[in-house]
């Protein structure tokens, strides 16, 4: 075994002598790697040097108030504002990317004007996304500062994301399934949803992590749309800010440094645990196809 991986480290070393750019690349890509590990690290344990010893029982009560700077009414208005969005951006996202794929006929330049338009939208800054939704929904609809505007502005935001992703998932699934579903005489629709989405549901739940992510850790869209109201948003036309514009309001005022590293904890634990929890399920679901 230990021959076996000397003469591997020689046949390498002797390949990067013969060509010179391959070594170079391999540098490139350590030194990438080392960047990325050593930021994640540096700022994993950043904040979880400040921020755990400042956790405490005050910080999860249920009203806010400027001595205690909780944190809790921002963890709800986080999950409200997540699911929310997940529940208008995923049906129209995933119907979108069935009917690009299975639907419209291939080499139809709208197909294209969509795919270039999706992934134009999912480079625009995300304050561009606020200052839209602003506009949009807070004066023109006349809603104000209010949960819906902040939910309909995400899904918009994340729409791209999980249809170009919805969409790369199913181009993935082979021929051969819809071949063998035609055979057996299945319509298209019941291909699609039988045999097509089944197969494909690892790569679209992929793209609604993504999305969660992206919404969780949203600042600048939710403050110029939803509001940064301390308060529980009882119902969709209230007020109310996110985990992440707490943590930004508190930082900003400089008055809750140390409640400010505290909810950055939170922060992390919460997208830390639904990427955990999304990944289980997509593993769970995919094994279930395959079975």
């Amino acid at each position: 075994m230990k021959q076996q991986q000397k003469r591997s480290l020689k046949a390498q070393l002797l390949s990067y002598k013969r060509h010179p750019g391959s070594f170079i690349v391999f540098l490139l890509l350590c030194l990438a790697t080392l960047l990325t590990a050593g930021t994640f690290i540096l700022l994993l344990a950043h904040i979880i040097l400040n921020g755990i010893p400042n956790l405490s029982l005050d910080l999860f009560s249920f009203e806010y108030t400027s001595d205690n700077a909780s944190m809790m009414p921002a963890i709800i208005n986080t999950l409200s504002v997540t699911l929310l969005s997940l529940v208008v951006a995923v049906p129209v996202g995933i119907f979108s990317a069935i009917y690009l794929t299975e639907y419209a006929r291939r080499g139809n330049k709208f197909v294209s004007v969509v795919r270039v338009t999706a992934e134009t939208l999912s480079g625009i800054p995300s304050i561009v996304y606020g200052l839209f939704g602003y506009l949009m929904f807070n004066i023109w609809m006349g809603v104000g500062y209010s949960l819906i505007s902040g939910v309909l502005t995400m899904a918009i935001m994340i729409l791209p994301l999980i249809m170009r992703t919805t969409e790369e998932a199913i181009l993935a699934v082979p021929d051969l399934y819809r071949e063998g579903s035609f055979g057996l005489g299945a319509g298209r629709l019941r291909t699609v949803f039988s045999v097509v989405l089944p197969a494909a549901i690892p790569g679209i739940l992929a793209g609604v992590i993504l999305g969660i992510g992206r919404i969780v850790g949203e600042t600048a869209a939710l403050m110029f749309t939803a509001g940064t109201a301390t308060e529980i948003a009882t119902s969709v036309g209230d007020s109310g800010r996110t985990l992440s514009v707490h943590m930004y309001m508190l930082l900003n005022e400089g008055l809750h440094m140390n409640e400010a590293h505290a909810t950055a904890v939170v922060l992390l634990v919460l997208v830390v645990g639904i990427n955990a929890l999304s990944a289980f399920v997509a593993k769970r679901i995919g094994k279930r196809g395959m079975a």
